[in-house]
């Protein structure tokens, strides 16, 4: 998270805020961090530096702390029962809809395929989703999983709302 301290802010942008992280279980907010905020790295890199850094962190940031993940590229995405994962955190709040859970397994591939038949009832539903054209040989792996979720981070919320009410600028 950033903290509303001056020097974070300048720089990594606009302070976390909790209702981007209010449906995550479980919570991730913490005092200690190692290595740089990840709030706000949603399309700050492409994702080729993405997929680099997962697999070989020090070849893209040499004084990086992080380990590799190199396994998530051969690790298929298990998604079968994501639908009844949904269900579960609606039941802790995280206000899925049931079309969103009807949907989920069809648009986890949509995402993943341009070509996908859902892609466009994807785009329907969600105009702003980003599809990615993932051709790997092991169809839509963890490594693309994690990497549209890091994509996504910061990028969900308009700060010029909560900017406006404080007058920041």
């Amino acid at each position: 998270m950033i903290r509303p301290l001056r020097d974070e802010v300048e720089r990594y942008g606009h302070y976390s805020l909790a209702a981007e992280s209010m449906y995550d279980h479980p919570h991730q907010w913490g005092s200690k961090r190692n290595g740089p905020d990840l709030a706000r790295v949603g399309g700050k890199y492409s994702n080729d530096w993405q997929r680099d850094h997962l697999r070989n962190p020090r070849a893209m940031v040499p004084t990086s702390i992080m380990p590799g993940y190199p396994f998530l590229t051969k690790t298929p995405l298990n998604a079968e029962h994501i639908a009844e994962q949904m269900r579960t955190l609606r039941i802790v709040g995280v206000p899925y809809t049931d079309a969103q859970i009807e949907n989920a397994q069809i648009d986890i591939l949509a995402q993943g395929t341009l070509d996908h038949s859902g892609a466009t009832t994807l785009n329907q539903r969600y105009p702003s989703a980003i599809i990615n054209d993932i051709t790997s040989e092991n169809g839509i792996t963890e490594e693309d999983a994690l990497i549209a979720y890091l994509q996504h981070l910061g990028v969900s919320v308009d700060f010029k709302i909560y900017n406006d009410k404080a007058n920041i600028r």
